[in-house]
């Protein structure tokens, strides 16, 4: 049975998890946690992302993320794919330190933002590593509490809604986490909604994704043949973006960083990582791209748009030539 494709909604909610390969640890030095810290603090001020929950198990990781323009994939895998180098460089042996797919559900932020984070700042006390959520120190419960600091946490949006100040907000935070979770939200947030693992929200907010995502399904070409059809190829999307930039397909897969083949490299990766045809590694070997200069130029292109919103002074390390 082919996977279901992953969900790409600009500014959507994210449950996020990632284990290690056949449940195995993947911290085997106290400083590994602190890795990890700086990798996620990296990769969201590369994509434009935000986490608002966050917990480092001992086989397992959890995020709420909350994505910009760039699909959440290019995100947890530059984060998990640079974590994992850098702990098997110290390994005598070779393998897979994750599991081959990460685990991530589409969330309705209104319903679910602060119950999200109630559920990933108890496991630890779930999985009985501590009594109290406080005496870990590696989860965002410290940070909303005032107890740390964790720069790239985002914990305003949360605590907006719980008090009129942060002193108020706060106390309300610690007595929502007090209440313990619901025996419920380990199976919700880990398979979704029945009938698709990928989302979990009201009827309402099913009703406005679907809403959302009818308008790309309409561009796709005519259905063809087996269990895909109803989705574009790589192949399909490379000539699409070709035809509508006018340039060939020689061109979009040719040594050339102009510009022009720039943006028309990142339009074939962002439309195959929205519609779940390939992930960004195949789509930078079918452009004859390597993996880090076609995550860059996206980078880019994520910057040049949210300037294009919010005008303001250019960024001088974004040139206007393309070096993809």
């Amino acid at each position: 049975m082919p996977r279901p494709t992953r969900l790409h909604v600009p500014g959507g909610l994210y449950h996020v998890i990632l284990r290690g390969n056949h449940r195995q640890p993947i911290f085997l030095a106290p400083s590994d946690r602190t890795m990890l810290d700086d990798l996620v603090a990296e990769s969201l001020a590369r994509f434009g992302a935000r986490v608002h929950a966050y917990c480092w198990m001992t086989n397992h990781v959890h995020l709420a993320v909350q994505v910009a323009d760039t699909p959440l994939g290019p995100l947890v895998q530059r984060i998990a794919g640079q974590y994992a180098r850098r702990v098997q460089q110290r390994l005598p042996t070779t393998g897979h330190l994750f599991e081959g797919r990460y685990r991530a559900i589409l969330v309705d932020a209104d319903d679910h933002l602060l119950r999200l984070t109630r559920y990933i700042h108890l496991n630890p006390v779930r999985a009985g590593l501590a009594s109290d959520p406080a005496d870990y120190a590696w989860s965002g419960h410290r940070a909303y509490l005032g107890l740390a600091d964790v720069p790239w946490l985002t914990t305003d949006f949360t605590l907006r809604g719980l008090g009129a100040n942060v002193a108020s907000a706060r106390r309300a935070y610690a007595k929502v986490i007090a209440l313990g979770g619901d025996p419920e939200d380990s199976v919700q947030y880990s398979r979704g909604v029945p009938g698709d693992c990928r989302v979990l929200g009201p009827d309402r907010f099913l009703q406005q994704l679907a809403a959302r995502q009818a308008p790309a399904r309409a561009r796709r070409p005519e259905p063809g043949r087996g269990s895909d059809h109803d989705r574009p190829s790589l192949e399909q999307l490379v000539h699409e973006v070709s035809t509508e930039c006018g340039i060939s397909v020689a061109a979009v897969t040719s040594a050339s960083r102009s510009a022009p083949l720039t943006r028309a490299r990142c339009a074939v990766a962002e439309r195959a990582l929205a519609c779940g045809v390939a992930s960004l590694s195949a789509v930078a070997r079918r452009l004859n791209r390597s993996h880090s200069s076609l995550c860059e130029a996206l980078a880019r292109t994520r910057r040049r748009r949210l300037a294009a919103e919010r005008p303001g002074p250019t960024d001088p390390t974004d040139p206007t030539t393309g070096t993809s």
